[in-house]
């Protein structure tokens, strides 16, 4: 254990109410405080803001936080002042008098974390400012914006590189949730991080279920879904802006707390149904992507995507967005053939060949995601190069599991058709050699004199689809996105093919409904006060409302759990529950008291 670690362990504690790191939190934290570069690849919730903020309260100066949107800084300015640190975010929504206060600020050493738009630092005066101030580190979040190969690439992202050139001394960390290997590199390399540690924490939210229904009478489905999760707060996502405004007034009309939100509806109107969702005035948001980058509001119970992602980054950022209090959520997804035909259409309508080939992979990965037999959590975590040895037990396909067969012999067939071909070939040429497809294409390339040509004439082309599949899903192969999707052998493999092993599969299906699912109950180790909960909540909504914040930025919803099941009767007790820090117990702590002792009295 390094020097710095009680002191650190005493931050956590005392600022921000918690006993335990998360892993990999420690490490990274004492890296930058050592002064060193770090890469931080960690899921959504699982605890990214920390590992720079710590930090930024044990170096001296001020750290510069890059943030891509207004209501991401906002949201975590106002938590961190919550806990008692002085943070500020400089952004164009400021007037002229708040710019300068902030400014004032930063000139006289008042501000621990500074957060800055890569617009805001890169154009104008600011890099010549913290020139000449002492900077404790930068912090690059969501830093796919980075890389061309990333989901939601951002050309002012790119331009942060100047950075590492202009202030070498001052630690540099980058930190993402979604990114696939290609997109890590290009990360690394722009930035300029090639020194830096790299941290690769695992994909895995195990509190989330992921479900995939066929689309059928969405509109149907989706009211059958929210009936069971009544004064849940929810989030539901659809591709148009047209599309959200019929759902949003469709569920209001059957009488649930319902908003439309998109880019474009009036900046006030956008600003008023996020708050109103932030302070559970508002319980579903229907939205398109644009919402949800700059929430961090804990007690998401579900996301709901009517319609089908582009891709995996931006289904798991989306779906992540649920259960960051670590609670059970949901995650549903409702799939249409159609909607694959829509985006493909957008596909080809880029004028960049490159982009073009990158998003058809992308959005390849999606489908076989939704079409996929295996467990879903395994399926998304491979994408990541994160690998579950057995089934996660809490997916759809796994609460209703497939007929399997020994696929030893179709694997071995499969395998060894892509290493014939030289690894350079993508998923469709692979099926077509193997059902020995008379085409001019594998005469040309003699792909016909091949040893594996023909060998897999009786099984059809869906069926040979669903093998491959389920061989990248489960690590045997993989798909080069760099080159052209081709298909690639694994050191997994090497025991399949040499006939050491032997390999399972599930068969391919038509996915039937599923039967309705138990809502998930917030307990999630073991049972609470019910009663105590909701009265914990009232006090919550009431302080929140007085002081003009978001009800979680007391207390999250883990918190009133832990409250509920465990009823302290005084400060220590209290102190000793997940999220109450010293200035909130100084803040809060009485009053959450008194309610637990009124509950115990009443029920006595």
């Amino acid at each position: 254990m390094s020097a710095v670690a009680p002191d650190i362990q005493q931050t956590l504690a005392r600022v921000f109410g918690y006993a335990e790191f998360r892993p990999g939190q420690r490490e990274i934290i004492e890296t930058l405080i050592a002064g060193k570069d770090a890469f931080v690849l960690m899921p959504t919730g699982g605890g990214k803001s920390l590992c720079y903020q710590i930090p930024a309260l044990h170096r001296p100066g001020v750290a510069v936080v890059v943030s891509p949107l207004i209501a991401l800084m906002s949201d975590q300015v106002e938590a961190l002042r919550a806990n008692g640190v002085a943070a500020a975010a400089w952004h164009s929504g400021l007037s002229p008098e708040q710019a300068r206060a902030i400014l004032a600020d930063l000139h006289r050493g008042r501000l621990d974390l500074l957060y800055v738009s890569p617009e805001r630092l890169v154009n104008g005066d600011l890099l010549t400012r913290l020139a000449e101030l002492p900077l404790a580190l930068f912090a690059i979040d969501e830093a796919h914006c980075v890389s061309q190969w990333g989901h939601d690439f951002r050309p002012e992202y790119a331009r942060l590189g100047l950075l590492r050139e202009r202030f070498p001394d001052v630690p540099l960390v980058a930190l993402t949730a979604t990114a696939d290997e290609q997109t890590r590199e290009d990360i690394v390399r722009v930035l300029g991080l090639a020194g830096a540690r790299r941290f690769v924490a695992g994909f895995d939210r195990p509190n989330i279920r992921y479900s995939v229904l066929d689309k059928y009478r969405p509109a149907e489905q989706l009211r059958a879904f929210l009936e069971q999760r009544a004064g849940e707060s929810g989030i539901v996502y659809a591709l148009s802006r047209r599309k959200v405004e019929e759902i949003a007034g469709r569920l209001r009309e059957q009488g649930f707390s319902a908003a439309a939100y998109h880019a474009g509806l009036p900046p006030a109107e956008r600003e008023s149904v996020q708050s109103a969702f932030l302070r559970d005035e508002v319980r579903i948001v229907v939205a398109t992507v644009a919402f949800g980058m700059g929430i961090d509001k804990p007690n998401v119970r579900f996301v709901v995507h009517y319609d089908l992602p582009r891709h995996i980054e931006g289904y798991y950022q989306e779906t992540g967005r649920a259960g960051r209090d670590g609670l059970p959520a949901e995650a549903l997804l409702l799939y249409g053939t159609q909607d694959v035909v829509t985006a493909r259409r957008l596909i080809e309508n880029n004028g960049n060949e490159t982009q073009r080939r990158i998003e058809s992979h992308k959005l390849d990965a999606m489908v076989a995601l939704c079409e996929s037999p295996t467990c879903r959590r395994r399926v998304l975590l491979n994408y990541f190069g994160d690998w579950l040895d057995e089934d996660c037990g809490n997916c759809d396909v796994c609460a209703d599991p497939p007929a399997r067969f020994d696929a030893t012999r179709e694997a071995q067939m499969a395998l060894s058709c892509v290493y014939r071909v030289g690894q350079r070939f993508g998923m469709r040429h692979v099926i077509e050699v193997l059902r020995g497809a008379d085409t001019e294409r594998i005469r040309r390339l003699g792909h016909d004199r091949l040893s594996t040509y023909g060998i897999g004439r009786e099984l059809g082309e869906a069926e040979w689809a669903s093998i491959l599949r389920q061989l990248v899903h489960l690590g045997y192969l993989r798909q080069d996105i760099a080159n052209y999707s081709v298909l690639q052998l694994t050191e997994r493999a090497r025991p399949l093919l040499r006939g050491e092993i032997r390999l399972e599969l599930a068969r391919s299906r038509v996915r039937e409904r599923p039967a309705r699912k138990r809502r998930a109950a917030l307990a999630a180790d073991g049972p609470y006060d019910e009663g105590l909960f909701e009265r914990l909540r009232a006090l919550r909504k009431q302080l929140a409302d007085e002081r003009g914040v978001p009800p979680y930025v007391i207390f999250g919803d883990a918190s009133l759990v832990q409250m509920a099941r465990h009823k302290p009767r005084d400060e220590r007790a209290l102190l000793a529950i997940h999220g109450v820090g010293v200035h909130k117990l100084e803040q809060y702590g009485a009053a959450f008291l008194r309610v637990i002792a009124a509950h115990a009295a009443d029920t006595a």
